[in-house]
């Protein structure tokens, strides 16, 4: 038999996740469906201000601080070799009036406790299996999954990830593009504590960034590794030993947490961008990365996922029960809230990521004069930390408030 649901999230990771239990505080009946995606061992997310705010808001971040590592400092060295490198600099979170930037934390961890929360949330079927088909009717959209269960919904959330077989369903196209780069992820544990601050590295094959988590009994000092690269750059470090690893790692950080000695397993992720040219159809929303990917640089990802689902609440709030929640108006006004920062972020993005693949004298200088103005121009400093945490403009509700900045 067939059970109909007024809103169908397809996907269980962070994103997906975090909209079943954001969407499970309206009227709305909200079922998810997917196995808890994880990521992989070696992956970590930085949650920053607004995202906490959120996921506070939605009683969902008391259960994952414990396992959280403050972000205080932002701290980035130029290792180009170029000769107008900028002198390293650092961006401390009191600057904007706030005790971190956000937190990092491990992904497998987010997404299990989260997982927990979905599970124990009376307002929320979880079904933990993978959808074979969709059928768009325009009254709902029909769901079957392969263990056989039958649901129909008035909306489905897309929150299935770059390749999403849902946005496929639905016929959304996307744009998509290729950086000639792979991320190798990483946990390490290290001599030297991390202070609450991340540094990230620029290099000519892309950023290497080391991100501070919190300590265990067993290794009181732990950090993650973003480390961006050319592919053949990738396959030599991946079969290296885990000491020589290790070693590499440590040189082009200029060992500035001393020796370090891999815990994890290595990740590996080719880089590429995605955007889907609409994030709504009929009955039908993306978030996350269904709706946009792209490369690690600032922390920007789930950041931006986190404030698709918040726009996303936002635009069916004051619902009442039997209203219908993919209705067309309510679905423009999600459009409409997301485009201008979805937009913005993949540019600025890209942009950065560009640049340091650039070699040419010109993009060296402006690079290297960008840089040195962000961390030499207080007010310029202050708004670029600002705007790196939170749009200015168009931010969600849930979000926007903030401690008034110290003066400095």
């Amino acid at each position: 038999m067939e059970e109909h649901t007024d809103i169908l999230v397809a996907g269980a990771g962070a994103a997906g996740l975090t909209a079943a239990l954001a969407l499970a505080r309206t009227s709305f009946r909200v079922t998810v469906v997917g196995p808890p995606d994880v990521g992989g061992s070696a992956r970590t997310v930085a949650l920053f201000d607004g995202s906490i705010r959120f996921l506070d808001n939605i009683d969902a971040w008391a259960p994952c601080a414990d396992a959280a590592a403050a972000l205080r400092v932002m701290r980035i060295v130029d290792r180009t070799g170029s000769i107008f490198a900028p002198p390293p600099a650092s961006f401390p979170s009191t600057e904007i009036g706030l005790d971190a930037f956000g937190w990092n934390i491990e992904n497998q961890v987010l997404v299990s406790r989260l997982a927990d929360l979905a599970r124990a949330h009376p307002g929320i079927r979880f079904i933990e299996d993978f959808v074979s088909g969709y059928a768009f009717e325009r009254d709902c959209v029909r769901v079957r999954t392969k263990g056989g269960e039958a649901v129909s919904a008035s909306l489905v959330v897309a929150a299935d990830g770059r390749s999403s077989p849902t946005r496929e369903a639905a016929r959304i196209t996307t744009t998509t593009w290729r950086y000639p780069q792979v991320a190798l992820t990483a946990i390490f544990a290290h001599d030297m504590p991390h202070k609450d601050t991340s540094t990230e590295f620029h290099t000519r094959q892309g950023p290497c960034t080391f991100v501070p988590l919190p300590g265990t009994a067993e290794h009181p000092n732990r950090s993650s590794l973003v480390w961006m690269m050319s592919p053949e750059e990738a396959d030599r470090r991946a079969a290296l030993p885990a000491e020589a690893f290790a070693r590499e790692a440590s040189e082009t950080g200029l060992r500035h947490l001393g020796a370090l000695r891999l815990i994890s397993q290595r990740g590996r992720v080719p880089m590429q961008g995605l955007t889907a040219r609409r994030l709504t159809g009929a009955r039908i929303a993306l978030v996350g990365e269904a709706a946009h990917a792209f490369p690690p640089i600032g922390a920007q990802g789930l950041n931006l996922g986190l404030r698709d689902v918040a726009h996303l609440a936002e635009a069916l709030e004051g619902a009442a029960a039997g209203d219908d929640a993919g209705a067309p108006a309510r679905l423009a006004v999600y459009e409409r809230l997301r485009r201008a920062d979805v937009g913005t972020r993949t540019m600025g993005v890209d942009t950065l990521n560009r640049a340091l693949l650039n070699h040419h004298l010109p993009m060296d200088f402006l690079r290297g004069a960008g840089l040195f103005a962000l961390s030499s121009i207080g007010p310029l400093r202050r708004m670029a930390m600002r705007e790196g945490v939170l749009p200015g403009m168009g931010a969600p509700r849930v979000m926007r408030q903030r401690p008034a900045p110290v003066n400095t």
